[in-house]
């Protein structure tokens, strides 16, 4: 088991890794929609849910995979009705990749995030 460090990758307020490489599996902790390097969280489903794709992108591209090497998804939204405009966001940023996934409609998100996602990977 190896835990994936870079300057890239933001290091965790609790007590987690935010990615770790199994025999060249890749599990990557729930991500909420940060700008990286920030703490800054935009307005909007969509606007959060492409940051959450986008810097799952960056973790897996730093662990040396790419999006189109990720295998399965889970995604929290506190609201169901919010699931259109995910799913509108998600197939633009996959295009014919397609991991297999699991939406958990959810309570309230930490830091009042519209959307966490988690995925696994392979290298």
């Amino acid at each position: 088991m190896k835990i994936i460090e870079t300057d890239k990758i933001p290091k965790p307020a609790g007590h987690y890794s935010p990615i770790i490489e199994h025999k060249g599996t890749l599990y990557i902790s729930g991500q909420l929609p940060f700008i990286l390097g920030t703490r800054e969280m935009p307005k909007g489903i969509r606007a959060q849910t492409e940051v959450v794709l986008n810097n799952i992108e960056t973790l897996v591209t730093e662990a040396g995979s790419s999006k189109n090497q990720i295998i399965q998804m889970r995604l929290y939204i506190p609201n169901v009705e919010l699931w259109d405009d995910v799913n509108a966001v998600y197939s633009e940023f996959f295009g014919d990749h397609r991991p297999v996934r699991c939406v958990v409609p959810t309570r309230d998100l930490h830091y009042g995030a519209l959307i966490e996602i988690e995925a696994t990977a392979f290298i």
